[in-house]
């Protein structure tokens, strides 16, 4: 499968690419230049109940497969979307903005995480448990909860539905995804790997749509019995109460508000060079970017100093274009939402050190964004920008820094940087996130967890315990006659 241009997106439904039953249709653009480049099918209810007759058929097709047999399909899949990742990379760039190179590292990151829960599902074992009556065996088995509902956003349009499709096809579950509307193609790349893998009609599938109408539709259906999203948190709540109304299993992956802890004792070359990547990565529109920077008084002159000089040699551009290290924001009201945060700060008394304000008039270009001195009732230090913008303030007791860190509801992300042995302990006892990275940018794999906690989410989408949302436990007792 090759894509000489950007292609209409449609459904995927029982292994075909389908229209959507009343032809409804809407733009995709182009976040470089603001133009369509293409069109996405929208599903009808008529369109998703065939969507999950075909999820409920995949899943008995899928489970009733060995466990080896599954894992080899989930090999062949990786192996396509790797041979695909230059094609695909393209699209994605051409729908999200982002540089090719991230493109591309996003693509082969996800058959690296395919191969990997492919292998994991092979350890799901259930557990013989020493039964009371000498003559009863007593099991404990693990079984797939059944078809799976995902829902996904833009910013990491293959990276967020392989999160959930490897857990859920490693466990024997089907999986329907409704992928986000402004990038659809990449997705439907993606599933289409599965498709010519061998995976039987309805393992996966694939809608767009309303995504209210479909959310309601789809968590509410007896047909589905787990839901998995990421996305921000108002949105999570409100689909969580909805599942909940349904008794259905839930993985939430919400919203961030990362802090950056710099010690006293940091390396500040390093703290710069590691957290500066992350904080631009993909135009910041990154769940676990960092956006509230901590920096010991002693240091934070210097830090800011040398953060304003990464930001500035950044260079803007549309991602396709060789040498753009920072490409346009998804879509305009990211723009406007920036602006917002920018000029709220600088009406609070904030010092803009660098960027601040839109690049150009074609495309969604916001200069990358450092501000110094943000008051703690700013919007920049309360809500997650989802963007190029991070603010710095100084702090003299790493106890404070810890306290500032937690203040937030969210709890998905953080980041450190320190040379000292009792900082560490400080900081990996003391920070209340699903995820520390210190001395490191974030480095996420599939063999760790990735979820966070309090109003940032719960559940985990890496690591083997990932495979436990996707998992039915059933205990069977046994006497013979």
């Amino acid at each position: 499968m090759t894509f000489a241009s950007y292609p209409d997106t449609r459904l995927l439904i029982a292994n075909a690419c389908v229209d959507a039953e009343n032809g409804n249709t809407q733009d995709v653009f182009n976040p470089a230049t603001g133009q369509p480049i293409g069109r996405v099918a929208h599903a009808s209810i008529a369109d998703l109940e065939r969507a999950l007759a075909a999820a409920q058929q995949g899943f008995e097709a899928w489970r009733s497969l060995s466990v080896h047999e599954r894992a080899a399909t989930m090999r062949r899949a990786a192996a396509l979307l790797r041979e695909r990742a230059p094609d695909i990379a393209r699209l994605l760039t051409l729908e999200q903005g982002k540089p090719l190179a991230e493109a591309r590292a996003e693509v082969l990151a996800g058959a690296d995480m395919i191969e990997w829960f492919a292998d994991e599902g092979r350890r799901v074992y259930g557990r013989i448990v020493p039964a009371r009556n000498p003559a009863a065996q007593q099991l404990v088995l693990k079984e797939p909860v059944g078809p799976v509902a995902a829902f996904t956003p833009w910013n990491f349009p293959v990276n967020q539905i392989v999160r959930k499709l490897g857990a859920a096809l490693a466990s024997g579950c089907s999986f329907l995804v409704k992928a986000p509307e402004e990038t659809p193609a990449s997705p439907a790349a993606l599933l289409h790997a599965f498709v010519d893998a061998g995976v039987p009609p309805g393992t996966v599938g694939l809608v767009y749509g309303n995504p209210a109408e479909i959310s309601s539709h789809l968590i509410a259906h007896p047909v589905i019995r787990k839901i998995t999203f990421t996305g921000s948190t108002p949105v999570g709540k409100q689909l969580a109460a909805l599942a909940g109304q349904h008794m259905k299993r839930v993985t939430m992956e919400l919203g961030g508000h990362a802090p950056v802890i710099v010690a006293e004792d940091a390396d500040v070359q390093l703290a710069v060079q590691a957290a500066g990547a992350a904080k631009f990565r993909n135009a910041g529109q990154v769940c676990i970017s960092p956006t509230r920077f901590l920096v010991h008084s002693s240091l934070v002159k210097e830090f800011s100093q040398a953060l304003t000089r990464h930001a500035q040699a950044l260079r803007l551009g549309d991602g396709l274009t060789d040498g753009t290290t920072m490409g346009p924001l998804a879509n305009p009201r990211r723009v406007a939402a920036m602006a917002k945060v920018v000029d709220d700060a600088r009406r609070r008394g904030a010092e803009i050190l660098t960027g601040g304000q839109r690049i150009g008039e074609a495309g969604n270009f916001f200069a990358p964004t450092l501000i110094g001195n943000p008051p703690l009732d700013s919007d920049l230090f309360n809500n997650e920008p989802f963007g190029p913008i991070a603010g710095i303030r100084a702090f003299d007791r790493l106890e404070e820094a810890i306290a500032e860190a937690n203040r937030l509801p969210f709890g998905l992300a953080a980041y450190a940087f320190t040379r000292s042995f009792r900082n560490v302990q400080l900081l990996s006892n003391g920070i209340e996130a699903g995820m520390l990275w210190i001395n490191q940018p974030a480095t996420p794999s599939a063999e760790l967890p990735f979820g966070g906690i309090k109003e940032s989410g719960y559940g985990t989408e890496g690591g083997p315990e990932a495979l436990e949302a996707y998992l039915n436990t059933k205990a069977v007792s046994v006497i013979g006659v």
